[in-house]
Parts: structure tokens; sequence; C-alpha cells
């Protein structure tokens, strides 16, 4: 992510180079040795283009071009695109040659797809004119792995990153695709567009990966606009969700973005929009009452439609006022007090649309030119666009701030929004923030207001001219802000750090109140800036008194003291953290004034306290550091003499320190300042020089390791400081800040930011004075040490083991010290561990240390030592652990120590990224980001180069090493051991080829003859084989040699006699290996062939461009050597292979091996079946032998490999190209007609023409995949060539082959086959077993390499089986036949009729003893049956199936049981067999008033299934298959007796089917319930809502459908309802909406008020699905109105109280609005007089129906509490009127009392939390009356 690089810079012709660079990093130019890169660069660049030419020219894939691809990879690291435009044209088409050989192995192949796609990550530097590449390849590679055939199979084993790799490859070279290509891509996989089959799926999902869409605007005819139209309207045709759909849905976001203004979107976008948005059909058939909440499930995923609908927006505007729509629809969802699953997703919408809106700004304005198509001017965003689209996200996203997911999103969306309207964006956000830090109570409130102004910090301190008054805010939110430091509060006190260092980072804190006087140029801000600034000094002091509180209440002196704890708590840490690095960005950014000021107050504090060295005294010591940081020579000046003196003070006082355990506490403090404090520029250091010597002689050998550690820091920062380079200011401007105001006046640099070209860094490189201080250092102390360690290593002197280790601590030290300086270690490189025809030498870079060769090099004297030591010590005292944990850490250090640790970095690498990312401006781009921050990624740069030594060479010296750590790995301790070994991965993973020299080692441990081997070595041996989880697993090395070792190894590891299964730990360690292995292993290739073409460009790039390599193109006899070694070597491959399987036999069938041993080898021989290879005979048999293994692992195991070795002896059958229109016999089709037609109707199913001999059979095209046809036809379609030409069937044994043979002996005999049977009928986990596709798959292959020969053996056994009624006899049985029936494709006429002849019986029997265990498994066992066959070669299982399903026989069960199979049979033939669907329809109509619940639900799920090809599709000709409409017309007619009557509809049908004949109306009630069935499961499975049929049945549903929420209602009402909430969330189209309307104004009118109440309801979700398809359409929002003010006045009380319910939700989601003619409807309704109590008591005894009156003054209160508590958390300008009308009714009658008081409570209720705000909207008088209302409930009325 980091190669950002120069953007000005780059082009320029350099001499150096020879070539102009394609973009190189820019932050190498700014490093102190950049003049010495370009020759460095050159260097490494020429080697890699001839090394790695040669080795693709000499066809040595490994190591060769493997390696130098590495390295090309690391160059890029380092250099970023540092070569020619030519040499990164052929680099691409080298990798892409490479990229896309066949026979690859898959993870090299994954390996050089990571290079190629960052050659290929920055599309601007390469055109179309500079390269092209074919589509084609990279389409087979992404086939071949993502498709495999044989993958599940075992055949392959990919590994699970590929698919992402693969991707991402795809869409880099996605630009650079031909013009032709979009034409080839839909020729080639339109035919695969069947929507009822998988293949739909896998066609969209490759033209969402493959279609272009960044052609210029000439080609586009020869682009989208091939396409475009196709596609849109078969997806906005669709409305169930499908799976493909969202492929669709990326494809035209990706599109919109692509060709901004190229594409007129705006007839697509109210409903492109909103079917993003809306389509989600909620599978939860709760009833959805207008709870907003319930509906937020709908909100799919929105992320990739947001960057679509804003780059739709064209001049119209039509997406803006779409957007507006949409936020104030849902502004209400992100109040804080709404919380649920679907508030992450649209919290992610607020976060990503402004990001996305900012992007497109930055490439309309501020980018680059590139040659990708820009956009046209008409098409950019215009200042109003913005505007408008700030104010329409501000609502929300102020309301997000304080959402329960915290505070990130809405605070990233600030930060982008500010970047375009600060004016509109901040002044709200600090209307937010002031009084939070006001409160004290609230803590979550100012954590999210202080992280929402971190976001917006850069752009308030910039001002500018949108938003000048910005920078006035500044102080005041600092001073509010100090505070939050409180010790009390964690997370507080960590973002107030981080909002004070983010806005002192972008301010100077410079006193410029002088600048009044002097300048008279001022504006009226800046001189009010000006003054503001004299009260900087202030706040630095009082954030440090905040500090020094927060010190003292972290100093628990005696519980720290007594608990020993060494470490802080990680709260303590991060606080220190927080604290120290604040106040070190506060210091920076001060002028010199306010440093003294602040330097003088942290010396007293630090000087006149003592604190104890853990907690407080850290902390403390950091601020010190921080200020000598800044400032080094004054703070010196004072420190470090004070510190000196008491130190030297309380020594001369006391003699016997040195070998006191305790020390005097002021000594510890003063050093630990000590140590801190010289933590700066190695030059200010050395005035001081010999005062430090002085106090490190005194104290490097206390006695107390308190004590001694500290002087040893104090040692390693001296060292340190001189030795390293690293930049020694960060100010936010170069050069600080001390000129004089009147030059310069920092106000006017508030907010600005670096300037890359004049960064001005100031470099610490050492002098020539430091580094010899440096060794003057290592001599005086380093020496002795080692001295003293050899004598004690040679037996020559005695030393406790605290004085070792007081030695090792000090050597340890001056490492970390000063290894910058030591050369690394020196020794011969090793030999001979890999054979290469190129040379494999490492390239060493410059990183500004320059060897002093003449000295002696300590690092090779430190390993002397060290290695005499560490033998010394395993010898006579193995358990002085804490020495050995030394020793471990110095030689990794001696090993991969340059001066910074790999660790450190990374997380600076990341926490970099996250100040970058929250500071950054993404609008204006181009690395705009603050000084500090660049100055950072340079030094970060820097030591990148010191680290990239990865692959170095291994030489002698290592491999000692590495012999050392394998014998500490394997040693007794197990924290020494664990220790040993990480250290020892981490070297495995830095030296070339060295894991080929260490294995035989550790596998020494392992091998049983060796007897001497202790338990310990034993466990340390197979720990260095399983590695750790980052680093190399030893055990699983991708490669023949490795896996050829350890495999049989770890085998045999079982005979060993440390080996004991009783040990837990050694089990678990065999457990994990054998785990880790089957995790990770990856398919190793045998063949590693590079093709020609690869030779053809190598060659091409050897002789082109600047730098041209030194070594010469390899003549012919050298590149036929490497042809000849390829071929060996593929050879060889194939040897090891065969050897490896065959020594894992040799074991499995040694007798003595224990059971795990024998699982973990089966286990590896299973992995090594490979498609491209047979397995040898000897361990085909030993499967075929092990499916009668008693073991149940070993059986499962054998049973896949026997299926996968089925699948490697396949004879291959033959396929011939034909062309659909001979077949058709007509011509082809112009324009594109899907669907059934005349040339795709001989594939159909028709029982007139069957083949019904052997003749008609043979002549007769069958086409086995269902999809062929539908669309349109394949140019060529691969058929299979006539059975003459096939491979012959039924061989006699002679004929077979080896491996054939074992498998027909084996199954041809009965002994075996009886065994083999009864294990397959056994049952494994009672109850949780399934069909297993693996045993279906096993006798699949059976029966189609064998034929029929074994049917005979099996046929008893089948007919034994199918009688049983046992759950597993049955599935055995089903597994059996699936496999038969599919496996029986290329038999002859003759053999399959008499196949079906023995298997229809069987089926029938199976069928009446089906259970309810079973049914699922024969299901599946007919729908695999026919999957993907053609069905006219299934005619009699079709037949057989159809005899009569419902026939009463066997009971209801049986009955949904047939038509269950049956329904899976024809489901996977989908359009094919019309003719059986209209003959099951035909036969079922009669049948659909049945009594049995689950055959009516499963009729239901089948009509599903025979409507489903009735699909309305674009370009689709209509159905042959049965239709919608039809059949809705026959229901219709039977339906009529219950729409005619008026009364109740009950469910009085008794459930037995009575004799007589029922009247009409009980079997029209039966004939719905099943109707019901139907609708309720079509509802989820269809492609589109057949909506006009749906809307007939409307009337009746409403008339039945409950009101009141109960489950005791009987299935009829229970199905009625579920019915209509389905319905109310289909998608409408806008011609669709009036019909809806009118139908639900006839039902409003009706008798029952149960119907009315339930259009309500229905109206609601119909309205809140389809929002924006009404909202566009004016007469239907009033024609809801209309129907919803109707409803209030209804005379039933809960028809009127839903109307005020669902008119409130409408206007909350702003569907309707609250105008003037609606208010005073309403108060005119509210005034309607009731007639006197007086009159009434006269006229009627008993007053039952309330008065007309009544009922239109209850409609007026109604509405106006709607009007109320449509708005629950804000208070518009109408509502207060509103609520004093409502008070007035407070004392009516019942029902109005209680409506008024409902809402005011309501109201209350939802206004409190906010009440100090929305006071201020009501005059006094109304407050009054409002307290009064609120406060007292009125007891007393």
């Amino acid at each position: 992510a980091f190669h950002e690089s120069s953007g000005g810079g780059g082009e320029l012709f350099s001499d150096t180079l020879g070539f102009v660079p394609q973009k190189d990093i820019v932050y190498n130019k700014l490093l102190p040795y950049a003049d010495r890169l370009d020759e460095e660069s050159n260097d490494i660049l020429s080697k890699i283009k001839s090394n790695l030419c040669r080795a693709v020219q000499l066809r040595e894939i490994w190591p060769g071009v493997l390696f130098w691809t590495r390295k090309l990879s690391t160059y890029m690291r380092l250099y970023g695109r540092k070569f020619s435009k030519e040499d990164h044209v052929l680099f691409i088409k080298l990798l892409y040659e490479l990229v896309t050989i066949p026979k690859l192995e898959i993870s090299m192949m994954q390996g050089l797809a990571r290079l190629l796609i960052n050659l290929l990550k920055k599309r601007e530097l390469l055109s179309r004119e500079d390269l092209e590449l074919r589509w084609r390849p990279l389409y087979e590679l992404h086939d071949r792995i993502l498709f495999s055939k044989t993958e599940h199979l075992g055949l392959n084993w990919f590994p699970n990153s590929v698919e992402s790799v693969l991707k991402t490859l795809v869409k880099s070279c996605r630009p650079y695709f031909a013009e032709s290509a979009t034409q080839e891509m839909l020729d080639e996989w339109r035919p695969l567009l069947c929507p009822f089959d998988v293949t739909m799926q896998r066609a969209i999902s490759y033209f969402e990966l493959f279609l272009p869409t960044t052609l210029p605007p000439e080609l586009h005819d020869k682009g989208f606009k091939l396409w475009f139209d196709e596609l849109i309207t078969l997806w906005l045709s669709v409305q169930n969700l499908p799976s493909w759909e969202l492929h669709l849905v990326n494809l035209f976001a990706r599109l919109a973005n692509d060709n901004i203004g190229y594409i007129d979107w705006d007839p697509h976008i109210s409903k492109v929009c909103f079917l993003f948005y809306f389509q989600h059909p909620l599978r939860s058939l709760k009833r959805l009452f207008f709870s907003f909440v319930a509906h937020a499930h709908v909100w799919p995923d929105i992320y990739d439609l947001t960057h679509g609908v804003y780059f739709m927006g064209g001049p119209s505007k039509q997406a803006q006022a779409q957007l507006s729509g949409l936020f104030n629809s849902i502004t209400s969802f992100f109040h804080p007090s709404n919380h649920g699953r679907w508030l992450m997703k649209l919290m992610k919408l607020l976060q990503r649309l402004p990001a996305s809106v900012v992007r497109r700004l930055h490439r309309e304005r501020y980018r680059k030119p590139t040659w990708l198509t820009p956009i046209p001017e008409s098409h950019k965003l215009t200042e109003e666009d913005i505007t408008c689209f700030v104010k329409s996200m501000m609502q929300p996203v102020l309301l997000a701030m304080f959402s329960k997911t915290g505070s990130l999103d809405a605070a990233q969306a600030l930060q982008n929004l500010a970047l375009m309207r600060p004016e509109l964006v901040i002044p709200p956000v600090l209307e937010k923030t002031y009084p939070a830090l006001e409160t004290l109570t609230e803590p979550h409130q100012l954590t999210a207001t202080l992280s929402c102004m971190i976001g917006v910090a850069r752009s308030l301190v910039s001002g500018g001219q949108r938003f000048p008054e910005g920078p006035t805010h500044m102080l005041p939110l600092l001073m509010r802000a100090l505070p939050g430091v409180d010790p009390n509060d964690f997370s507080k006190c960590m973002i107030t750090f981080q909002f004070i260092a983010t806005f002192v980072t972008l301010v100077p804190l410079v006193d410029c109140s002088s600048a009044l006087h002097e300048r008279t140029d001022l504006t009226e801000v800046e001189r009010e800036m000006c003054s503001a600034s004299a009260e900087f000094e202030d706040f630095v002091l009082q954030f440090m008194d905040r500090c020094f509180a927060l010190i003292d209440s972290s100093t628990l002196e005696q519980t720290r003291e007594e608990t020993e704890t060494e470490k802080m708590t990680h709260l303590e840490s991060l606080v220190e953290l927080g604290l120290s690095s604040t106040f070190s960005t506060i210091l920076t950014q001060c002028s010199l004034d306010i440093f003294k000021v602040a330097l003088e107050k942290v010396f007293n504090f630090a000087t006149t306290n003592i604190f104890e060295t853990r907690v407080a005294g850290r902390m403390v010591a950091d601020m010190c550091r921080a200020a000598s940081k800044c400032h080094p020579t004054e703070s010196l000046k004072a420190f470090v003499p004070h510190c000196c003196n008491i130190i030297n003070q309380i020594f001369s006082s006391m003699n016997l320190l040195l070998n006191e355990e305790e020390l005097d506490k002021e000594l510890l403090w003063n050093l630990q300042l000590l140590s801190e404090v010289t933590r700066v520029d190695g030059d200010k250091v050395l005035p001081y020089r010999s005062d430090l010597v002085q106090i490190l002689q005194l104290t490097l050998h206390l006695k107390c390791k308190q004590g001694y550690i500290l002087a040893c820091n104090l040692l390693h920062h001296i060292l340190r400081s001189s030795a390293l380079i690293y930049p020694t200011e960060y100010c936010s401007m170069p050069g600080g800040f001390h000129q004089p105001i009147s030059d310069y006046l920092p106000i006017k640099d508030w907010g600005r930011p670096g300037d890359l070209w004049n960064l001005d860094i100031r470099w610490h490189v050492p002098s020539v004075e430091e580094t010899s201080f440096v060794f003057y250092l290592l001599d005086l102390i380093l020496q002795p040490e080692l001295q003293r360690l050899q004598r004690f290593a040679q037996g020559e002197q005695d030393m406790g083991r605290d004085d070792v280790l007081q030695s090792l601590t000090i050597i340890q030290h001056c490492l970390l010290g000063a290894g910058s300086l030591m050369p690394p270690l020196k020794g011969e490189p090793i030999p001979e561990l890999v054979h290469s025809m190129v040379n494999l030498d490492e390239t060493t870079l410059y990183t500004g240390a320059k060897y002093d060769e003449s000295r002696e090099n300590y690092r090779d004297a430190v390993c002397r030592v060290m290695r005499q030591l560490l033998h010394y010590i395993l010898e006579h005292s193995e358990d002085d652990t804490k020495s050995l944990f030394s020793i471990i850490k110095i030689i990794s250090d001696l090993m991969h120590f340059k001066g910074s640790h790999k660790h450190e970095f990374d997380s600076r690498w990341k926490s970099f990224n996250l100040v970058k990312k929250s500071m950054e401006n993404r609008l204006h781009g181009r690395k705009q980001h603050i000084r500090a921050l660049l100055i950072d990624r340079v030094m970060l740069q820097h030591e990148l180069r010191r680290l990239t030594v990865e692959g170095c060479q291994y030489r002698s010296i290592h491999q000692e090493l590495m012999k050392d750590l394998l014998r500490l790995s394997t040693s007794t301790y197990s924290q020494v051991r664990s220790r040993a070994q990480n250290v020892l991965y981490t070297a495995l993973g830095t030296y070339n080829f060295c894991c080929r020299d260490l294995i035989p080692h550790v596998l020494e441990f392992l091998n049983p003859e060796n007897s001497t081997v202790t338990q310990q070595q034993f466990k340390g041996a197979l720990y260095c084989l399983l590695g750790n989880h980052s680093g190399v697993c030893l055990a699983n090395l991708h490669d023949w040699d490795c896996i050829a070792v350890t495999w049989p190894a770890i085998v045999r590891s079982g005979l060993s006699s440390a080996m004991s299964l009783e040990k837990p730990s050694i089990v678990r360690l065999f457990d994990d290996l054998a785990d880790k292995i089957h995790r990770q292993y990856e398919t190793i290739g045998v063949d590693f062939s590079i093709p020609g073409e690869c030779c053809a460009v190598a060659k091409q790039l050897m002789i082109t461009g600047n730098p041209v390599p030194k070594e010469p193109v390899p003549p012919e006899e050298e590149a036929a050597e490497g042809l000849k070694r390829q071929e060996l070597k593929n050879l060889e491959s194939v040897e090891k292979y065969k050897r490896l399987i065959g020594d894992l036999l040799d074991f499995l069938n040694n007798r003595n091996m224990p059971w795990k041993f024998e699982h973990i080898a089966i286990g590896f021989l299973s992995l090594l079946l490979r498609d491209d290879h047979q397995l040898p005979p000897s361990s085909v048999m030993f499967f075929v032998k092990s499916l009668n293994h008693d073991s149940l692992y070993v059986r499962k195991v054998a049973i896949s490999a026997v299926a996968g070795i089925m699948k490697q002896i396949k004879r291959p059958h033959k396929k011939v190209p034909v062309s659909p229109s001979e077949l058709c016999g007509g011509k082809e089709l112009s324009a594109i007609v899907a669907g059934d037609r005349l040339d795709n109707k001989w594939l159909q199913y028709n029982g007139s023409s069957l083949p019904r001999t052997q003749q008609e059979w043979d002549g007769c095209v069958f086409v086995e995949k269902t999809h062929w046809g539908y669309y349109c036809w394949p140019r060529k379609l691969m058929m299979y060539a006539p059975m003459e030409e096939q491979p012959k069937q039924n061989l006699t044994r002679e004929e077979m082959t080896e491996r054939e043979q074992i498998i027909y002996d084996h199954f041809s005999d009965p002994v075996f086959i009886n065994q083999f049977i009864e294990f397959l009928s056994l049952e494994d986990r009672k109850g949780k077993d399934k069909f297993s596709p693996r045993r279906f798959c096993l006798f699949k292959g059976l029966f189609r390499n064998f034929g029929d020969v074994f049917l005979p053996v099996l046929r008893p056994h089948m007919e034994r089986l199918v009688a049983d009624s046992h759950e597993s006899k049955q599935r055995c049985v089903a597994e059996i036949m699936s496999g038969l029936i599919r496996g029986c494709k290329h038999w002859s006429y003759l053999k399959v009729e008499s196949l079906w002849e023995l298997l229809c019986p069987l089926l029938r029997t199976a069928l009446s003893n089906i259970t309810i265990e079973t049914y699922a498994d024969w299901g599946t066992c007919i729908a695999t049956a026919c999957e993907s066959r053609d069905p006219r070669k299934l005619y009699w299982l079709f037949e057989m199936l159809m005899e009569s399903p419902v026939n009463g026989e066997g009971g209801s069960f049986v009955d949904a049981c047939r038509l269950y199979v049956l329904q899976g049979g024809l489901a996977q033939q989908e359009w094919r067999v019309p003719e059986l669907l209209h003959r099951l329809l035909q036969y079922l109509e009669p049948k659909l008033t049945q009594v049995y619940k689950n055959v009516r639900e499963r009729i239901g799920s089948v009509l599903t299934y025979i409507f489903m090809i009735d699909v309305n599709l674009p370009y689709t000709q209509p159905t042959t298959s049965p239709r919608i409409s039809d059949f809705t017309e026959r229901i219709l007619l039977q339906l009529k007796p219950l729409t005619e009557g008026d009364e109740e509809i009950q469910n009085h049908v008794v459930e037995e089917n009575e004799v007589g004949e029922q009247d009409e109306r009980t079997q029209a009630i039966k004939l719905l319930k099943t109707v019901l069935k139907w609708l309720i499961a079509s509802a989820g499975r269809s492609f589109s809502t057949a909506v006009p049929e749906q809307l007939r049945l409307l009337p009746l549903l409403f008339k039945i459908a409950p009101v009141e929420n109960d489950d005791s209602y009987d299935e009829l009402k229970r199905d009625a309802k579920t019915c209509l909430s389905l319905m109310s969330q289909g998608l409408l189209y806008t011609e669709q909406i009036p019909m809806v309307l009118s139908a639900l104004q006839e039902i409003s009118g009706s008798s029952s008020w149960h119907a009315r109440y339930t259009v309500l309801t229905y109206l609601q979700i119909m309205v809140f699905y389809n929002l924006f398809t009404y909202m566009s359409d004016q007469k239907a929002v009033n024609g809801v109105r209309a129907l919803v003010v109707r409803l209030l006045e209804d005379e039933q009380l809960e028809v009127r109280e839903m109307a005020a319910t669902t008119l409130s939700g409408f206007l909350q989601c702003n569907f309707l609005s609250m105008d003037t003619p609606m208010q005073t409807h309403f108060e005119a309704l509210c005034k309607t007089c009731l007639p006197k109590k007086r009159t009434r008591e006269l006229g009627s005894t008993v007053d039952t129906i309330p008065s007309a009156d009544l009922v239109r003054r209850h409609a007026g209160v109604l509405g106006l509490s709607a009007c109320i508590l449509s708005s629950p958390y804000d208070v518009p300008t109408w509502m207060p009127q509103l609520l004093m009308d409502l008070s007035a009714h407070l004392n009516d009658t019942q029902p109005i009392e209680m409506t008024v008081k409902k809402t005011l409570s309501n109201f209350r209720r939802t206004h409190h939390d906010n009440w100090q705000q929305h006071k201020q909207h009501f005059t006094d008088d109304q407050l009054l009356v409002l307290t009064d209302l609120l406060v007292s409930p009125c007891y007393y009325a």
C-alpha cells in the first residue's frame, strides 16, 4: 500500500539511470544517501532482468524463475516502478505468459499472479496502446480452478486464497483486453444464461468479472452497448432476489463509475436505486406492524451500490433527488435510541457515500489526466450539486454521531463532507461539541463528539475562503478539552489525548499577539487569531498540570512494591503512550519561549520528587525524554549534570552499594531519568561523554538487577543515538518557528500540509567522532565481558549464575545499541543445496552504514563466545534457563538485528497508516499530508531498506547457529524449547533453501532406530516440524524432495521408543501436524515445463531498454541443456511421487504400526491422488481393500479415494463439435429470443417420439446439460460421438489394465460385496446421516467404467435392502441406485432397457416403504439421478413416477413423499419437460381439494415448480409449460361460492373424506387451502410475482385474515394472513400501482371491518416496500392519502386507530407531508359539536352505536395525534399549535380522552431526552399549558 510515488519529478530523464522511470517511490529521494540509489537500483534491475530471462530461457521454473520474480517484487517494494515503459510492458507480458502455463503448480501460479497484479496495479501508467492482453487464457485458468471437475473427488487440492487472487488478477488485466473481447465473451457465455439453472450464476459472475468497462468512447459500440440493454432489462424484470443478482448490480455500478456521462441512467434511476434498497424480501413472516424498525431488515448490502448511484448522477439531478428522498425517509432510523443488526449496514452507507463523492470530485478536478476516459464537462458535479448532497447527508450523520455502534463511521463521513463544504458541516458539529465538553455526566457524548472533531480538524484549522472563522474555534476547544485528562475515565483520557495531539500537530503554538501592534495588514479573523494565540502558553502549562495529576494518581507506592509486578497493566501502558506522544507533539510545535517555561516546569517536577521506576517513573521519564528530544542542548544542560551529581554523591556516601540487593530509590530514579534523557542526537550527547562513561562504570556491575538493567538501558541509548541514522525533528514547518514575528507570521501556517519537494529533513548521520566514541565504549565495556565469559566457558574461571546473566545482559544491550555498525556474520556460503543454472546471489542494499573493516567485527566475536558458552551451559548446568533465554535472544539478534526489529517496524507501518487515514485530504490528494507524517514515511522507507535482507545467503556460520538452535529446541525445559523454536522458525524463513539442510537433522530425532532419543527431544522435533501459524511448516514444504522424507518419517516415528500414545500432549501434537498438513497441502506439480512463447518474451526483455543486462542471451547449447534438464526434472518428480507412495504403503503393511499412525498414513495417501497421474496399482489395491476395513475413518477415506481412482481410470469419451443449426434443421435466429422456440423444440420431452428401439436410440441426439439451447445456441456444441467411436464396453478381464483388473476382481467377488454392502448399510450417527455424495460418486464411477458387469452380484442386495424400511438400509440402496442411473449414461439401449426393467419394480417397492426418515434421501436420490441428463434417456423413470402419485395407497404420507420425489426429478429437468408438467397439472387439478395437510403443502410446492418456468423475462418467448394466468382463471371459477357470499368463512371441514357429496362451498374452502399453500410456497421461489393474478384473490383473503395476533386460529386463517403479508412485500412496477389501489379502495368499502382493518396493514407494508415507485407518481400518493383519511372516519374504533398509526408512519417517512389543508381538515373535524348528554338520555335507553358526530370528532383528534407522533425526535414549527389544539380535548368523552392521553404520554417519552433544546420552540404560554398537562396526570377529571 505504500508505493506512493513521485508526482511531479518522475517524468525527467535521468543520466545515471539511462531511462525515464515509470513511477518511482519519491521518498527515496529524501534519504540521506539518496545520491547512491540510482546506481544501486540500476545494478539490481539489470541483475533481475538478466537472471530472470535466463532462467526462463533455460526452462528452469524452480528455483530460477521463482527466485528472481521474488527479487523483482522486493525491488518494487523498495523503488516502486522504477523501470522504463518498455521494460514494464515486457515484465507484464512475461509474467502473463508464465501465470497462464496450463500445467503450472497452483502455488507457483499464485505467487506469480500476485507479482503480476502488483505490476498492473497503477493502470494510469500503461495505456491500452502500450499493452494488450488476451482474455481467454485467464478464463481458462479461472474455469480450471474455480469450477474444477476433479476437486470434489479429492484429485486436486487448491489453496484457500486462490479464488481472491484470481479475481484480483482478472480485475487488473481487464482494462487491457482487446476491443473484440466483449463480443467474444458474449458469444462464449450467453448460451449459459438459463435462469433455472446453476449455470446462470456462473455466466453472470463471469460477465461481472471479465466484461471490460473502460473502453474509450469511440469503442463503446464494441463495448458495453453490446450488452447494456439486454442485461439491464433482465435485471429490472427480476423481483425475487436470485443469487446472481448481486453480480449484475456490481457490474452496473462499475459501468456507471467508469463511464460517467456516457450512459443516460435517468430512465432507470428510480427503478435502479430502489431495487437496490428494497429488494430484500422479508422471509420472516412476522406480522409487520408499522414499527419502522421492524422493516429495517430490508436493507440489503448497500455498499457497492452507493458508488453506483452516485456515479449515475448526471445533469438532470435525478439521482440527487432520489438520494434526498431516501435520507429523508430513513433519518429517524439513525436516532441513537434505535439499535439492531440493520444499523451496521446503514452506518456503512453513511460512511461510504461521502467517500465515493469525494473520490469522484477528486477525479474530476484534481487528478492528473491519464489515458482513462475523462468525465465530460456537462456531467461534472457542480457546486450546487455538492451543496445539495452535503445538505441531504447532514441530518442522518449528526444523529449517527451518538449511535450505539460507535461514532467512527460518522467521523469518517464528516471528515469527507467537511472537505467539500466546511461551512455546512463544522458549525453543527461544534454546536454539539461545546455542550458535550461542559457536561460531566455523559462521557459517551464527549467521546463521540471529540472523535468527530478529530475528523474535521484539518478543515477547521485551515479555514480557507469557505469557512474563514474556523480557526478561531481552535483555542476555546483546546482549553475546554483539558478536563478530559482524567485519571478515572480511561477512554475519555485517551480520546482527549488524541484530540489535543491532532490539533496541536496542525498548529504552531507560537504567541503572535505582538503582531497586533506591528502589522497592519491583518484581516479581522487573523487579528482574532493573533490575540487568542497569547493563551498558548497558558494551555501548555495547564496541560502539564493535568498530566502531573494523572501521574500522581497512578503512583501506588505500597501495592506496587509489594506485588513486584514487572509490567504495567495494559491500560496503563496505553495511557503512558498517549501521554508521552501528546506531550512530545506539544513541545515539538512550541516556540522556544514557551518551551523554556515548560522545560523548567517539567525539570522541577522530576527533580523534586522521587518516583518508583515501574509506572509513574516511566511516565515522568517519558515527559523528560520528550523535552530533551525537542531541544537537546537546553534540556541536557539541565538534566545530565543534575543526575550525575546525585548518583556520584550517593556512591561516595555509601561504599557498599555494589553488593546490595535492594537499592536506594533515589539512585534508581535518577538512573532511570538519565537513561531516558539521553535518547537524543548523538552529537549533543558527546560533550557529556566523560560524565556518562563514569556513571556507566559505576553502575553496570551493581548487584541489584533493577539497577544494572537501568544502567544497561543508559548504555543502549547512548550507543543507539550515536550509531543510527534518523531525522532529528518533526516540526510542522521546516526550520521551526524561531524567526522573529515581524518577518514570519505563524498563524498563516495553520493546517498547512508539508511540501514534499522542500521537506528539508534534518538527518542525524553518525560522524567520525561519534563512531569512534561507540567503539571506545565497546572496547571499554563489551571486551572485558566477553573475555570473562570465554574464560568461564573454558572452565578457567568461576562465575555465579547471576554474574553470567549480568554479563549476558550487558552484551545484549551493546548489540542492540551498536548493531547497525557491526557488519553481518562472516562465513562460507554452503554450496549445492539446490542445483540451478542461473546464479542465485543476494543483492546488498546500502543503508548508510560504512563498516570499518580494519576493526575486529564484534558480531563475530560475540557469536564465537556465545557458542562456547552455550555448549558449556548445556553440558554443565542445563537448568540455568535464564541465561539460556538470554543467549537465545542474543543469537536471534546476531542473525537478524541490523538496527531495528521487524515487529516494531510492522506496528509503526500500521500506526502510520491510521494517522494518515485520520488526517488525510482525499479531495486534493497528491500527498498533502502534514510534514511530520511525511518525515515519518521517509524514515519508514529507510527502515524498510534496512530490514530487506530476506532470503539472505545461507552461510556456514548460519548453519552452525541453526544446529545450536535445534539443539536448544529439543532440550529439556519446555520454555527454553519454545523460545528457541520461535527463533528457529524466523531463521528458516530468512535464509534461502536452508530448510533442506535442516530437515534431516530434525528427522534424526524421530527415527525409531535412534534409541537414545528422550521424550523432550521427540516433542521438540515435532514442534520444529509443525512451525508457527505464520512461518514455514517444515512438514509440508511444497516440494517433492522435502515431502518425500518428512511424511514417511512422521509415520515411522510411530515405532519410536520415545513415542507414547498415553501422553495427551504427544497425541495432540500428531493431531495438529496431520491437521495442518491436510489444511495446507496443495497439489504439488509433476510437470515443470515452460512453453516456447515465454522464452520469446524473455529473449526480447534481455535486449530491450536500459539498464542492459550484464549477461548475454544464453546460446543454443545451453538452452538445449536446459530443455534436457527440464524433462529430467519432470521424470524425477514422478519417480519421487511414486517412491513416496511406496514408502507410505510399506509402513502401512507393518503390523506393529499403532492405529493412529495408520490413520495418519492413510490421510497422507489420500492427499496424493492427482488428476494428471494415476495412482500406482499397489495403492489402488490398498484402497479397494480398505473399503472393508474395520475402522470407520479408514472406510470413509477409502470411499472418497476409490471414487477418485474411478475418475482417474475412466476411459475418455470422444466428443465431436456439432453445429446446432444442423440439428434444428432451421436457420439460426438473428435476434436474441430465449425460451421455447422452434429450434429447441426437439430437445423437449415428447411422449409420442421417445426412442423405444435400439435404432431410434442411436438416431436420437441426446443433449445432457439442461441449459443448452434455452437462451441461444453456442457456435459449436460439443456432443458425444456415436456409439461405435466410443471406448468399448464390457471388456473381458484380459483387455483391462492392471488397475481395472484389481477393481474388477474385488467387486465381482460376492464375499467382498457382501461385506461392503454390510458396512454401507450400518448407521453412522443416528438421525444425522444424509445421502452421501461420495458413495454416489463411487457407484457412478463403478457403473460408468465397467458397464453392468457387477449388476448380477449387486441385484440380490438391492432387492433385500429395498424391502427393509430401516433408515440406513434405504439410504444405502438409494445411493446405489442414483449411481446406477447416472452411471448408465453411455450404455447401449438393450442394457439400459434391461436396467430399467430391474429398477422400476425396485423403486415402486422403495416408494411404498418410504418413511419419515428416508423421504429426503429418496428425493435427493432421484434429483441426483436426473441432474444433467437428457429426459428422453430417462423416460422409464419419469413415466413410472407419473403413474399416479396421489392414489391414497399407504396413507397421506406416502402420497406426499411420492410427490416430493417426483418434484425432485422434474425440477432438475427445468424447461425441457413441458408435456410432463401439463400432464401433472391435469392430474393434480381435481385433487386440489385434498383433505390432508401434508399432501396439500406438498401439492402447493409442486405447483410452484410447475409454474416456475412461466417467467416474464426480457426477450423470452411465452412458455409452452403451464401458465399461471390460465390456472388462476380456472380456480376463481371454483371459488365463486366463497366470493359471492357475505358471511364469515369458517373452517368447518371435518378431516375425513366423507362419502356423501359435499356442497360446493366446502369443496371451495378445501381448494382455497391448497391454493394458499401454493401462494406461500411460490413467494420465495419464483423469479417474479404474478401481480394481476394475485390481485383477483385479494378480496377473498381480506375476508378471511384475522385481525388479532393469536396463534390459536385454524390453519386457513393463519395461511391467509401469511399470504397477505408476503403479497404486500412484493415489488410493484409503476403500471401495476393503479390496479392495486383500486382493488384496495373497493375492499375498503366492504361491510366487514376486519377487511377494512387489514387493508390498512397491507397498505403500510406495500407503500414502504415500494416507497420510491410510489413517490414518483403523484396520483398514487393522492390516492393513498384519500384512502387513509377516509378510513380515519370509519365507524369501527379499531379501524380508526389503525388509520391514525398508518398516517403517522407515512408522515414520518416523508411519504406524505404535513400541509396546511390537511391540518385545517383535522382541526375542522375536531370542532364537530357533540350532541348534549341530556338529549341523548331521553332518546334511547341504550346508546350503542356512537353518533356520527363523535366519530368525526374522534377522527380529527386522531389526525392531530398522528401528526404529533410522526416526529418523535424533534419539534417542527407546526407542532406547538397542534399540541394546544389537542389539549382542548382532554376532557371529551371516551374514546377521545384516551387518545389524547396516549398521545401526550408518548410525546413526553420521546422528547424527554432533549427537552432543554425542544423547549425553545414553544412560547411561554404554551409551555405553561404543557407542563400542566404533562406533569399532573388528571386524577380528578
